[in-house]
């Protein structure tokens, strides 16, 4: 329920005011996935792939997280957290933050290979070998070589 600038919640058998976040995150990914609406897959998975493949890691991480949050449990929740940390793998990588980056190729890859060779038309066997990849390149530096160049960015495609 809404009151003015506020809103209310029950929190421990009381009435408890606090004020709205203002963010203007929720507008923004509107924006990037509009072009996506309508078409057979769901717009926020789509507009994960446009970002992703702009290198735009950051924003498809956000945009992907906007349809994995209600889903978490659900059928698709890994899978969706699983893209969600391969995109933030690459935002590490942007920062050069080497070792967070593997630590996030690796949960990806615990996630995404719950799922069959191909799910949601996405081809996890590519996208798992593309993270081994970027893992041997980490570890073959012993991390101190950043393997991401404008030679070697990833791309993401889906399957028609």
């Amino acid at each position: 329920m809404k009151s003015g600038p506020f809103r209310m919640s029950l929190v421990t058998a009381e009435l408890a005011y606090y004020p709205e976040p203002v963010s203007h995150k929720s507008a923004r990914i509107a924006t990037m996935i509009e072009s996506f609406r309508g078409q057979e897959l769901d717009a926020h998975y789509l507009g994960f792939f446009d970002c992703f493949n702009r290198q735009l890691f950051y924003e498809a991480h956000d945009v992907l997280e906007d349809l994995w949050l209600p889903d978490r449990h659900g059928v698709n929740g890994n899978f969706y957290k699983g893209l969600i940390q391969l995109a933030g793998a690459f935002v590490h990588l942007q920062k050069n933050r080497l070792r967070p980056s593997a630590a996030l190729f690796k949960l990806a890859q615990a996630n995404l290979e719950k799922y069959p060779p191909v799910h949601e038309r996405l081809d996890l066997t590519t996208v798992l070998g593309l993270i081994n990849d970027w893992l041997r390149r980490l570890e073959q530096s012993e991390f101190t070589v950043n393997p991401l160049t404008a030679q070697t960015v990833p791309e993401l495609k889906l399957q028609t």
